[in-house]
């Protein structure tokens, strides 16, 4: 009895869904706010530190939202033309924003006080950027050039000249602070480094560009002009890894999720469609009221606002699960190998994912109906399981199965009054319709009635349960032959046509 194997339960295929986790996890983002603002919101901008607030520039102000209250904490008022590109430091205590005149202007995020105005764009400025090493940024204009200024003298110390349109595109490199990179209204890409005068890479988009967006590692970056979005590898010299169009209209905003996993993209068709950036297909897509201008996801993954052409701000935000959190918790609190902490962990430390774990044989404990098969209790068994049998029809169907190479199926249905076969009778009416289990089912069915016939007609519910079998097989039949006669009618009809 040693070898006995434990009852086999087959698994059928499961029913196809549309609901993936991936939806599931942006459906989260929940009771979208929808704000006015004085003008097209043109740009959004999270901060990098928690509390995670960000800065909306819309019309002739940048304006900085609680991340927890979702209402202006701040208004930067301080333009004289429309404004844009409202940015945040790295530290997220500066912010620096263009305006349509060219001006460039620093501000403390705490008082809102000017700390330093850069004037030499003659045109509007449209991109404005803290550079990596925090006393360096980035603007660029429509009188074509890219201009890096030092924060502490308030001079520009490089000067870019090779576009020859608007430039309404840029990016900073997380990685090494001596690169920037700008899309223009000239189709093209650029790649600068501070350290020379001309531009050490150059890749043609195709369409004006709207929108960059680079890897925090800096091996990419992603352009979007026109409807199509491009990936672009820069450690092989700007070759076009992925050409992206699944929008209809202009892409006019990108930027990526806190783990640089997902790509988040905004368009002027009114869809906000979010890729993963393993093989750029969309996992899901949300639709707006009006034209995106401009897109922003909190680096913790909570928040996701939107800017329209209409002057609506809506923020969605999702709220963390516990155990999200908890999980968040242990990669902060995870020890690397080689540390005195990793060495003096103790014995009771979890072991990590990828830790090789010796695994002790623990003897297989055995379910109640195996139990009862093992010793040749098949009709206890049958009880066993036609208890839950609502909830797992698989395992009884997997049981009856049994019973039959066993040869004991008449044994575990023998001998039982009204009230034990009811359990029985009732799963029988409720599966026998199934596809899956019909088969099986019939041949029980034809075994119950079998061995009960000379007593049918003595219990009232029994004779009740048999009356609704009988009923649903020939309401089964029935629908059956409606179907045979309905798809005899189709392929006579195809045919007909095909003959025509």
């Amino acid at each position: 009895m040693s070898d006995y194997q434990k009852l086999i339960i087959k698994k059928y295929p499961k029913v196809s869904t549309t609901k993936t986790s991936e939806v599931n996890f942006w459906k989260r983002f929940k009771s979208p706010i929808v704000i006015k603002e004085f003008g097209s919101v043109t740009s959004i901008n999270f901060s990098p530190v928690s509390p995670y607030d960000f800065a909306v520039t819309a019309s002739t102000r940048v304006q900085v939202y609680s991340s927890k209250t979702h209402q202006p904490k701040k208004t930067i008022s301080r333009f004289k033309d429309i404004a844009y590109s409202g940015s945040f430091r790295q530290d997220g205590k500066l912010i620096v924003a263009g305006d349509a005149t060219g001006l460039v202007q620093m501000f403390d995020g705490n008082s809102r006080a000017i700390l330093r105005t850069f004037r030499s764009h003659m045109l509007p400025t449209q991109v404005t950027l803290f550079c990596n090493n925090k006393t360096n940024i980035m603007s660029a204009s429509d009188d074509k050039t890219v201009r890096i200024w030092d924060i502490p003298t308030g001079e520009s110390i490089n000067i870019f000249e090779e576009h020859e349109d608007y430039i309404r595109a840029g990016a900073v490199s997380q990685d090494n602070p001596n690169l920037v990179i700008s899309g223009s209204y000239d189709q093209t890409v650029k790649l600068w480094d501070m350290r020379q005068k001309e531009s050490v890479m150059t890749m043609h988009h195709g369409a004006p560009i709207e929108s960059l967006v680079l890897y925090p590692n800096g091996g990419a970056v992603i352009s979007s002009g026109g409807p199509i979005i491009k990936v672009w590898d820069l450690l092989s010299g700007g070759r076009c890894m992925h050409t992206l169009a699944n929008h209809q209209k202009t892409v006019t905003s990108l930027c990526l999720d806190g783990s640089a996993s997902r790509l988040v993209a905004g368009s002027l068709d009114q869809h906000v469609k979010i890729y993963d950036v393993q093989d750029y297909k969309v996992v899901h897509s949300i639709k707006y009221p009006a034209p995106i201008l401009s897109v922003g996801l909190s680096p913790d993954d909570t928040h996701l606002a939107a800017g329209m052409s209409n002057g609506l701000l809506s923020i969605r935000q999702r709220q963390i699960k516990s155990s999200e959190k908890a999980l968040k918790e242990r990669r902060q609190d995870y020890i690397r190998d080689g540390t005195y902490k990793y060495f003096m962990r103790g014995q009771s430390a979890a072991a990590a994912n990828d830790d090789f774990v010796v695994e002790s044989h623990r003897r297989t404990k055995l379910k109640k109906y195996d139990q009862l098969i093992k010793s040749f209790q098949y009709s206890h068994a049958l009880d066993e399981v036609l208890k839950s049998s609502s909830q797992t029809p698989s395992i009884v169907v997997a049981l009856l199965q049994e019973l039959i190479h066993r040869d004991g199926l008449k044994q575990a249905i023998t001998g039982r009054d009204d009230v034990s076969l009811e359990p029985l009778m009732r799963f029988l009416i409720r599966n026998i319709h199934q596809p899956r289990y019909t088969n099986l089912l019939v041949d029980v069915s034809e075994e119950v009635i079998d061995c009960y016939t000379r007593v049918f007609g003595q219990s009232p519910l029994i004779d009740d349960l048999l009356a609704r079998l009988t009923t649903k097989v020939n309401a089964e039949i029935k629908l059956q032959k409606d179907l045979i006669k309905t798809i005899a009618a189709l392929d006579m009809l195809f045919t007909k046509s095909a003959g025509n």
